[in-house]
């Protein structure tokens, strides 16, 4: 076991017993690629490829045990035949790996998860793309979200911002007693590939947005939809009616939910809680969380769906439009059991896995 490894799997960090958890050297780029399987009770596991740089050299395999237990959450809530798994490379700097050396990554963990011999399906995630995606399919056939001319399901970004939309649905209806979106106001945190789709729906469903994003090449969107712009570092305390989180995760934390001017948060950032309690902090004030498990899910949905399972789009149309119909269960039993959202989904999800095999639960930090 490596030092990183040992150190990641300290009890200060969420670790439920996940099925398989390796850190492997690229014997191409020399990379470290971590693979966590959390579980494969409901079928082979399914999960993205994260290719980032990590300051801390344990925050990689923290990463990845996160995450893979968030997707096995996610794909349990939208009733996919799939576990949680997540791929997580740690690059030495911010500069991303381009033409032969990024080849090379992408051949490296073509290898690895050639060698779980099926158990993880991959796909695209932060730092890759579906064009990543048919390069690593050329050294493995377990891999989802190549580009259609390539035979895959493409871009899955829209489908996670028209899922979004349907879970903003039940969010109004849950916090204001209807799901009607236009004349309430979002804030849009995020405007890359997801974060646009999911305003331009917005502005498309009447409401009114305001919206940030670190890069301001993207302010051109926000004058195109004649949406608000704010500086980053005001967006949290906008007053808005639902914030969206669209970024990168962790952005909900003891610091920044006293900041917060909204009566909902309900976006497709994944892990937006910086730890289990942050959930309490939100209840505590009165404002209610979507878990991001369910909102995000309309990306995996549909590549699993054309890919792995050849359903109509009619079909997939539906299961994602099922998005808003598993919230408002979540928030159904939240109500019921005077508990926070965020434990009412993993309960949930703990109670269709166990049903296919009996075991640990999601988390050990109970929200």
């Amino acid at each position: 076991m490596t030092a990183a490894l040992e150190q990641a799997l300290s009890p200060n960090i969420p670790n439920p017993s996940h099925e398989l958890v390796q850190v492997v050297r690229g014997s191409r780029s020399g990379l470290a690629i971590t693979v966590a399987i959390h579980s494969t009770a409901l079928g082979p596991a399914a999960g993205g490829c994260r290719i980032a740089h990590y300051a801390d050299p344990a925050a990689p395999v923290a990463d990845a045990l996160r995450l893979a237990a968030a997707m096995t959450e996610k794909n349990a809530l939208a009733g996919l035949e799939h576990g949680g798994a997540k791929t997580v490379v740690a690059l030495p700097t911010a500069a991303r790996p381009a033409g032969a050396e990024r080849t090379a990554l992408l051949h490296d963990l073509g290898d690895v998860i050639e060698s779980l011999g099926g158990r993880y399906i991959a796909g695209p995630d932060v730092g890759s793309s579906p064009a990543d995606m048919s390069v690593i399919g050329e050294r493995t056939a377990h891999v989802c979200c190549r580009p259609v001319e390539h035979g895959g399901s493409g871009d899955s970004s829209l489908h996670t911002a028209r899922g979004t939309l349907a879970a903003l649905g039940a969010v109004a209806d849950e916090a204001f007693g209807s799901p009607e979106l236009a004349g309430r106001t979002f804030g849009v945190i995020g405007l890359g590939a997801v974060g646009a789709h999911v305003a331009r729906l917005l502005d498309r469903a009447g409401a009114r947005l305001v919206v940030t994003d670190v890069d301001p090449a993207t302010r051109g969107l926000a004058e195109e939809l004649g949406a608000t712009w704010v500086d980053p570092d005001d967006a949290l305390a906008t007053e808005v009616d639902i914030l969206v989180p669209a970024a990168l995760g962790g952005l909900l934390t003891a610091r920044t939910v006293p900041l917060l001017r909204c009566a909902a948060v309900a976006g497709p950032a994944n892990n937006q809680l910086d730890e289990p309690a942050t959930a309490r902090l939100l209840a505590a004030r009165g404002i209610l969380w979507a878990p991001d498990v369910v909102v995000s899910s309309g990306g995996v949905i549909h590549a699993t769906g054309v890919e792995l399972r050849q359903e109509p789009e009619e079909r997939l149309t539906e299961r994602i439009h099922d998005i808003a119909a598993t919230l408002r269960q979540v928030f159904h039993k939240a109500r019921t059991h005077r508990i926070t959202p965020a434990l009412a989904a993993v309960q949930l999800a703990e109670q269709r896995v166990r049903r296919a095999r009996p075991g640990p639960g999601i988390v050990d930090g109970r929200p």
